[in-house]
């Protein structure tokens, strides 16, 4: 039986995996590994987050976990804007994930204003 926030979990859980994909792509270079290493940190720490803020004990403690998922999101978006703006890989090869990215930020970001309203 499918839970509210399972589509935006999944979602989450896709982005990983592409991150995944981008960060092997990347050159052997100085560079390519320092921008991999962050990537890979960053952008495979929001699914697990959002995961966390489902089994949240209280409104604020959603709200934290939230926070954390979309300041997540937001640090692997500057390392793809980077990846691009370095020529490390190709605008055509990220522009969907960039995209995709910046949608979940929006709806991450969007859940913590509803949520923060709701508690008032």
């Amino acid at each position: 039986m499918a839970r509210k926030g399972d589509d935006l979990a999944e979602r989450l859980l896709r982005l990983a995996a592409r991150i995944g994909r981008v960060v092997d792509a990347l050159p052997e270079t100085r560079m390519g590994r320092h921008v991999a290493g962050q990537l890979v940190r960053c952008g495979t720490s929001p699914a697990p987050n959002y995961a966390e803020a489902r089994g949240a004990e209280s409104r604020r403690d959603f709200v934290h976990k939230l926070s954390i998922c979309l300041k997540e999101l937001r640090e692997t978006h500057v390392w793809l804007e980077l990846i691009v703006e370095a020529d490390l890989l190709p605008e055509t090869r990220l522009a969907d994930l960039i995209d995709e990215g910046t949608q979940l930020m929006n709806i991450i970001a969007k859940s913590i204003v509803t949520t923060k309203s709701n508690t008032a």
